[in-house]
């Protein structure tokens, strides 16, 4: 038997947008879809994430967020027009950094980062920063918030160090840092927050701010 679906919203579920090339965030909000009956598409902002440099990681990543939204909704506008029916159009966009004692972690660009973040875990916690901005395209209203957690690793064998040099995956991530992946899974200590706020899309905070900005006032 399917398991019931728990609405999220009032009246009509409105169209949601995921502005994210990400694979699990993908399958995150898949999953609170699933529970709550709703569907979504994605499009990406293709933005120079570089550009954009802040000292503080929770700074930064919002920012980083908003900017990936506003490129969105430039996109939405040239491409195809905006959704004028009864449910509103929401836009989710996030990012996230790994913050290791006070250092921003983004995802790395070589071998040798790669590498100098995946032992640094060791020596003190990864702390995870992640931001979710959420748009409603129709009122302008927009919402946001920031969520964080702390990993605690053991130290990483050099075996399982190089074979995690050679995946992809570990460039493609804050800091390196894949916790999903089967060989980094045994190597954690403890969790401080929530596994889906270390994947990047904390998804009890996106549920409030789909909530929020699908409420907003016109």
């Amino acid at each position: 038997m399917p398991a019931q679906k728990h609405r999220l919203f009032r009246s009509a579920n409105p169209t949601i947008i995921l502005g994210s090339k990400s694979s699990i965030r993908r399958e995150l909000l898949g999953e609170l879809g699933e529970l709550h009956g709703f569907s979504y598409s994605v499009k990406t902002a293709d933005i120079d994430e570089k550009a954009i440099r802040l000292e503080k990681s929770e700074d930064l990543v919002l920012a980083l967020a908003h900017a990936k939204a506003l490129a969105i909704r430039d996109k939405l506008r040239d491409d195809e027009p905006l959704n004028s029916g009864a449910s509103p159009t929401l836009l989710i966009t996030c990012d996230q950094v790994v913050d290791h004692r006070g250092k921003i972690l983004e995802k790395p660009e070589t071998r040798e980062e790669a590498r100098e973040n995946l032992l640094s875990y060791s020596t003190a916690p990864a702390r995870t920063v992640a931001s979710i901005v959420c748009t409603n395209l129709d009122t302008g209203y927009t919402c946001e918030g920031v969520d964080c957690s702390e990993v605690f690793f053991h130290q990483i064998p050099d075996a399982i160090l190089e074979k995690l040099l050679e995946d992809e995956i570990t460039y493609q991530v804050a800091g390196g840092l894949c916790i999903e992946h089967p060989l980094v899974a045994p190597l954690i200590k403890s969790l401080v927050g929530s596994m889906d706020s270390v994947q990047g899309f904390p998804k009890e905070l996106v549920k409030r701010l789909l909530v929020e900005a699908y409420n907003s006032a016109p």
